[in-house]
């Protein structure tokens, strides 16, 4: 635990103007991301009386080695420089806003040769236009399901679409006239993608033009007694009408509007938001946030820091004219200016006082407060419990601070075969998923020959190799110094790679290694990390059986009591160790257990063969081929056809893929 008085700048160092800053731990991870009028005056109140602090912030500063700043030239810069680095660094003493739940989209891929309308959740992708977010999912379905009477775009799958256009067979939609079936050429793909333009223009609130034209065609068939025609226009009219009635009106006057609502307590603050378009509202959308997270955050800064997060990238519709808010941010005319900035227009960024727009705000609270409610229930304690965690384990193991990362390893095989072992990664009692590691172990050679693979040899040998590669990019960077030279988008970076330009994932250590296993596992794993020099990295064991968690050469266990959290979380860490290993050995097995006549020849590997088999369709068609045949083949030489051609002729009998498990012929 550093002392702040270590790395506390002088006061006359720091600059008076606005900027945004960051305090780096002693590794160099960017820990948190801040932004203020004055940076003299804000950095100086983080080196105050460390007791006066709150107690994030106490952990904050002393968690922290050093802390550097950027001056900018107003507060619009501050704001954007401090949502892109908290984009690229994603601190962990930042405010992180969790959506309460995965929200589908009704999504448009305008950017697929035949727009495809679907349910999506998720990361946003390019060139797919997004309409919601939707509550549930069925309610976009039963939307689709109406409009598609009058706009029938595809909806199938790519290889559903693929299969219609090679029988010359549309789908039901397409015999139903729910789908125009671009598949089966019935329409041309300029005629598809306007049917697709039209789906989005509707589904944007341009709803009148399109009831207009059915209305108009309606009574021109009608004149001409053509009443079939007539029935279909009526039918597509009340189909659109009842599309338009599940988003009823809400505000005069076409409003484009979002219209934020919060519920908040001591420690927590729940934020919904409708996207109101063309005056309906469109979607709905919620966020829970933990207030304690960086010190006592009031409304105004809640507000402040959602803003950011919302309309920094994550917004799927923009920003519109109006932004409603219930308490304006700490900073409203420069947040007003970065919103206008984004939109190209002004933002109209204010609380509004009465009215229908006063109305709707007031359903949007009640929304927010039922969903803290909710969010109390199901996660009662959370950031508590995490604390309190890290706290027990830090007091049990005698550990000099609170383990904030922690890596697990385990070790997945069945008698010794296809050996793998996996590493999870846990900050601040959170699982980051996006540091996960696999391994495939080699096994480790002997004296005679033979290659040593039991469960303390593979947990040495990853071990070893985590940490040569920890130390090997701590020395590229010369002991972790920060790299400061300005990337493509003008920020100073971390630790990267040289050749991809990306952050180095195991250029950090943890506090705490957590083994599957008992006593012989947690010796080999402080064998591993001895003989590589590391001596300030914790490491435990635990055994399944007793859930005991064993020290490196103890003699007996140290045992948690049964309702500790640092036991639970522990356990997590475990069991989420033991699932992602067991789930790449069962990858690896499965494609053991599957063979074929083309796996033993020399020269020939994976993608080769594939490349012979999508060619030919078969082995015993590539059989039949003649060398000049399977020359023809994109990769494959002379030699190589030869090797293929004498291999496949020595064999004789047709010999297809088999599984090994089931017996079953997969050629």
């Amino acid at each position: 635990m550093a002392d702040p008085s270590t790395y506390r700048p002088k006061p006359g160092q720091i600059p008076v103007d606005p900027g945004v800053y960051r305090f780096r731990d002693k590794d160099g991870r960017v820990i948190y991301v801040g932004k203020a009028k004055s940076l003299r005056s804000r950095l100086s109140s983080y080196f105050q009386d460390i007791s006066a602090l709150h107690p994030r912030t106490r952990t904050m500063v002393t968690t922290g080695a050093s802390v550097e700043w950027t001056v900018v030239r107003n507060e619009v810069e501050a704001l954007q420089l401090e949502y892109s680095w908290i984009k690229e660094f994603d601190p962990r003493f930042n405010v992180k806003y969790r959506d309460d739940k995965s929200y589908p989209y009704l999504a448009v891929t305008m950017g697929e040769l035949y727009p495809r309308a679907q349910v999506m959740r998720g990361r946003k992708r390019p060139g797919t236009r997004y309409f919601g977010p939707y509550a549930h999912a069925w309610a976009i379905r039963e939307t689709l399901d109406q409009l598609l009477r009058v706009f029938p775009v595809r909806t199938c799958s790519s290889g559903v679409f693929k299969r219609a256009g090679q029988v010359g067979r549309p789908c039901l939609l397409g015999y139903i006239e729910k789908c125009s079936a671009p598949c089966v050429g019935r329409v041309s793909e300029e005629a598809h993608r306007a049917i697709a333009e039209d789906f989005c223009d509707f589904m944007a609130g341009h709803t009148d033009r399109f009831v207009k034209r059915l209305e108009r065609e309606m009574l021109e068939a009608s004149s001409e007694l053509d009443f079939e025609t007539a029935a279909r226009r009526r039918d597509d009219l009340g189909a659109l009408t009842k599309a338009l009635e599940r988003s009823a009106v809400v505000l005069g006057d076409a409003t484009d509007a979002d219209v934020f609502g919060i519920a908040d307590d001591e420690l927590e603050a729940a934020v919904q938001v409708f996207h109101v378009r063309g005056g309906r509202v469109r979607g709905q959308r919620g966020w829970v946030v933990d207030k304690q997270e960086e010190g006592d955050l009031g409304l105004a800064e809640v507000v402040e820091r959602l803003l950011i997060q919302v309309y920094g990238g994550e917004s799927p519709e923009g920003v519109p004219r109006e932004v409603l808010v219930p308490v304006l941010p700490t900073d409203p005319e420069s947040v007003a200016a970065w919103l206008s900035s984004l939109r190209g227009a002004r933002v109209d960024l204010r609380v509004p006082q009465r009215g229908d727009k006063r109305t709707l705000m007031q359903t949007v609270e009640r929304n927010a407060s039922q969903a803290l409610a909710r969010h109390k229930v199901a996660r009662a304690g959370d950031l508590t419990a995490r604390s309190q965690a890290l706290q027990d384990l830090q007091d049990a193991l005698g550990l000099s601070q609170a383990p904030l990362r922690i890596e697990c390893f385990d070790v997945s095989h069945v008698q010794g075969t296809n050996v793998v072992a996996s590493m999870v990664v846990f900050e601040d009692g959170l699982a980051r998923k996006g540091e996960y590691r696999r391994f495939i172990v080699r096994g480790t050679p002997q004296a005679d020959g033979s290659v040593r693979v039991d469960d303390t040899a593979a947990m040495d040998e990853v071990l070893t190799r985590r940490f040569r590669r920890y130390l090997d990019e701590q020395g590229d960077s010369g002991g972790l110094e920060i790299d400061d030279r300005e990337g493509d988008d003008g920020l100073p970076h971390g630790p990267i790679d040289e050749t991809t330009g990306k952050p180095r994932r195991f250029a950090y250590p943890p506090q705490l290694i957590v083994v599957d296993g008992g006593k012989p596992q947690v010796n080999a794993a402080a064998v591993a990390l001895s003989k590589l020099g590391i001596d300030d990295v914790a490491v435990v064991g635990l055994a399944k059986r007793l859930e005991e968690v064993w020290l490196p050469d103890d003699d007996f266990p140290v045992i948690l009591p049964r309702t500790s959290e640092g036991l639970y979380l522990l356990q997590r860490v475990r069991d989420e160790a033991h699932r992602f290993a067991i789930t790449f050995h069962r990858q690896r097995r499965s494609k053991a257990m599957v063979r074929s006549a083309l796996d033993d020849i020399p020269g020939l590997g994976q993608v080769r063969a594939k490349a012979l088999l999508a060619h030919f369709g078969s082995v015993k068609k590539l059989r039949a081929a003649d060398v000049s045949e399977i020359t023809a083949v994109k990769g494959i030489g002379p030699a190589l056809a030869e090797s293929v051609h004498r291999a496949l002729s020595e064999d004789g009998a047709d010999v297809p893929a088999v599984n090994l498990t089931t017996g079953e012929v997969l050629e």
